[in-house]
Parts: C-alpha cells; structure tokens; sequence
C-alpha cells in the first residue's frame, strides 16, 4: 500500500474512533461513514431499520457477493481518567492509535472501506460480484442479532468477519448462551423460617446438583462450558424475610451443532431428579432475553443463543483464501476465534461461507488505553484487498 493510501486509512481509521458510539448510539458514525462512502463511489448505501450501515460496490457483470462484516458500537469508557490518551482523541503514539474502538473493532472497517475503495478503482470495476461492507450496530449485546437483517438484504455468498485476529485467519468459533435459573418460594419472617420455603436454598441445591454435567469438547473449539456467572436473590436487602425469589444466569459455551432445546436438556432433567427429593423445589430455566433501543428508534430484541460454527481447513474457499494472503506474505495460522461473534448469525444460523480475518490482538479489546498498530492495519487493507480478488476470481 503507498503512501498516499496509507494516510487515507489512517485518517478514515481516526475520524470515526473520534466520534463516541456506544450501543443504540452509533447514529453520528453511521452519518460519518455514509458521507465517505458516498464520496469514495459506493454505488448504494443504506442504512437499515436497526441504524446498521451497508455499502455496496458492484462490478461489471454478476457474480459472488462478499459481505465484510464489522461493528460499529463499542463498549463504554467507564472512567475516562485513567486513560493515558483521550479514549476518543485517536492519538498517534509510537505508531500506533489509541482510542476506544480502535481493535474492537473501527480499525478493521476503516481498512474495509479503503480496500473496497481501491480495489475498484484498480481494477476499473471490472470483475464479477458485488462487495459489500456493513457497520453493524449492537453487537456488543447480541452477538449476531442485528446481523439477520444485513444477510436478508445482502444474501450474501461469502462473509469475512473483522474481528481482531492478529491477521491469522478464523474458521470458527463457540456459540454462546445466556441461561438463567430462577427458583420461587414461600416468603416469611426470618425468625420463623419454617412457615415459608427460601428459594435461596432451592438454588444452591440445583448449583450443586448442576456441576454434574460433563460437557464435551471439541479438539479446535475447546469445551463446551456451564459456568455460573451472577446470583440475586429477592426481596433485597432482606431485612428479616425469608426470600422468595433467587435468579442464577450461567454462561454456556456451546459447540458446533449444539441447539436451543438440546442445551437445556440436562439442565431440566437434573433439576427433576433433584425435585423428587425436594419436592418444595419450584424453578423455572429459561434463556435470557435482552430488549434495547437503537439509535434509529427501532427496538432490537431476542434470546441470548448464539450458535457455534467451524469450517474445515480443507474447504475450497478457506485454501484459496490462505493461499491468497500467504502470496502476499501475510503467512497466516487457521486456527479459531475465543469469543463470540457476528458469524454465530452468517456460519451459524444461515449456513453462510465465513471466515474471520482482522488487524490487531484479541486481548486489547475493551481495555483502558485500547490501541491499534499502524502496521496492523496496513497489513489488515491489504489482506482485505487480496481476498477480495481470491474470493471474486479476479486476477492478480
């Protein structure tokens, strides 16, 4: 990439770090972004009902559509002061950017949108398909949610998620489930704790009986897990009342082929047996459900599932894709994402051929003084622009 190029993503990369987007509020980016998009020769942009942003470059004559998915919200900066450089000053510092978003995950759309932007110039627009880059909104809630409607309108043959993988390439990763446990019992006065039923120790009863699940796991993905994450009892504070509510919520790990009824099987049928012992037992197990507002008005709801995926190394497209950023030295390792991302939506639920591949380290997501390498994203571009031509068929 020369120089010139290089300048331009990294203007583009600090222009929308500086502008605040956190969940339900990412409208102002989306405006930046829809003004370069425009200007850079996007023959469409839209903007959907969820506040999503999608761009459309069209070649020549029909062929494969790439969707290169990135998102566009962020989690808070929750104390602005411990930060070294402004969360949203997108300061330059030893060749490198910081600010919030920078990894996760504005670095990689940036390096997106300037790909696309000299791809078809370069190539005169002459190749076959459709490319498209969205910023997606929300995905820090729900992994995948906001992404159904992006693959009804693109339908799109080949996804490539930018999520930080230190420029290796992702062909999988575990699903995610939020699980909660609720338990109901009688209330009464602590001091006469016999004349009610503490739904506190109905709860630590199923905590217990629950560990006894054996949870397989996967040589690539890792263990499917069931791990206990928050507990609330209820009335609180207590003030001398046997509580009669308790609510756990357990974060699953899920592996490929894992579903929704599949999931709380063994968890029901645990609590059963525990129940013929304890009869005063009286629970309820269900999936977490998340409602919240976008910046467009729109409310985005749904159950927190978010369904694992993995291709094998020996697919065509995750060889053609390899091979096309090792001949551009890039010299990647396949191997698999650690948390959850939007392809729980494209591989996981719509069967879509994905793939993860983005500039910068898994770790500095969501960490104080959050940074990109310049390199990095350079490097990020310039892989982009390669699969691009691998996946369109283009010609060197």
């Amino acid at each position: 990439m020369n120089k010139d190029r290089q300048e331009r993503l990294i203007k583009l990369c600090q222009d929308i770090i500086k502008i605040q987007s956190y969940s339900g509020k990412e409208g102002d980016v989306v405006r930046c972004l829809e003004e370069n998009m425009k200007n850079i020769g996007f023959d469409e942009v839209i903007v959907d009902n969820y506040g999503s942003i999608i761009g459309k470059i069209k070649g020549t004559s029909p062929g494969k559509k790439i969707l290169f998915d990135a998102h566009i919200d962020t989690v808070p900066v929750e104390n602005p002061k411990e930060w070294k450089h402004d969360p949203f000053g997108a300061e330059i510092c030893e060749d490198k950017i910081y600010g919030r978003g920078t990894s996760d995950m504005k670095g990689s759309l940036a390096a997106m949108i300037i790909a696309a932007e000299y791809f078809a110039k370069d190539k005169n627009r002459e190749f076959s398909g459709e490319i498209y880059i969205s910023g997606v909104v929300h995905e820090e809630c729900f992994e995948g949610v906001a992404a159904r409607s992006i693959s009804e309108l693109v339908k799109p043959d080949y996804v490539v998620i930018g999520e930080a993988s230190e420029l290796n390439l992702k062909i999988g990763q575990r699903g995610r489930a939020e699980i909660v446990v609720e338990t109901f019992g009688i209330p009464a006065h602590s001091a006469n704790p016999e004349k009610g039923v503490n739904a506190v120790y109905s709860i630590a009863k199923i905590i217990n009986k629950l560990q006894e699940i054996k949870y397989e796991e996967d040589g690539f993905l890792g263990k499917g897990i069931l791990e206990l994450t928050d507990i609330k009892s209820a009335p609180y504070p207590g003030a001398s009342v046997v509580p009669s509510y308790c609510k756990a919520t357990y974060d699953r790990r899920l592996l490929v082929g894992e579903t929704k009824d599949g999931v709380l099987e063994p968890i029901m049928k645990l609590i059963e047996e525990l129940k013929s012992e304890c009869p005063e037992i009286n629970y309820k197990v269900s999936y977490a459900k998340g409602t919240e507002k976008c910046h467009t008005g729109e409310i985005i709801e749904g159950e927190r599932f978010f369904p694992a995926w993995c291709y094998k190394e020996e697919e065509v497209f995750v060889q053609k894709t390899f091979k096309g950023l090792c001949d551009i030295g890039l010299n990647p390792k396949i191997t698999n994402y650690s948390f959850c991302t939007n392809g729980s939506h494209y591989a996981g639920e719509a069967n879509i051929k994905t793939i993860g591949f983005g500039p910068s380290k898994e770790i500095i997501a969501h960490t104080i003084d959050e940074y990109i390498e310049i390199e990095q994203l350079v490097k990020a571009s310039e892989g982009y622009y390669k699969i691009m031509e691998t996946l369109l068929g283009v010609e060197a």
